[in-house]
């Protein structure tokens, strides 16, 4: 899993069009974090000539927090991309 999520914050999500950082408000209220990626082609795993379809998928990062403020200090540190996470969460605007 680990593996998977340094692909995909290292590799998949530089990779996507006018990538501006993740969403700070994909928090469940639980401490978890989803991220909807819209082409799985962002992966350097598939062979883009082969791909007949292309599709989406939801990636959720599951923590044991049992808040979002709590989930931000797990995101945080595993480096998501995720601009002025505290800030939306403090209920204020990203700067």
């Amino acid at each position: 899993m680990y593996e998977f999520v340094d692909r995909l914050i290292n590799i998949a999500l530089p990779r996507v069009r006018d990538f501006r950082g993740l969403s700070p408000k994909s928090f469940d209220g639980c401490g978890n974090y989803t991220i909807g990626i819209k082409e799985h082609i962002i992966f350097p795993e598939i062979d883009y000539d082969k791909v007949a379809d292309v599709w989406g998928m939801d990636i959720t990062v599951c923590t044991s927090a049992k808040s979002d403020d709590a989930g931000t200090s797990a995101i945080e540190r595993v480096q998501l991309p995720v601009p002025a996470v505290r800030t939306i969460l403090n209920g204020g605007e990203p700067g």
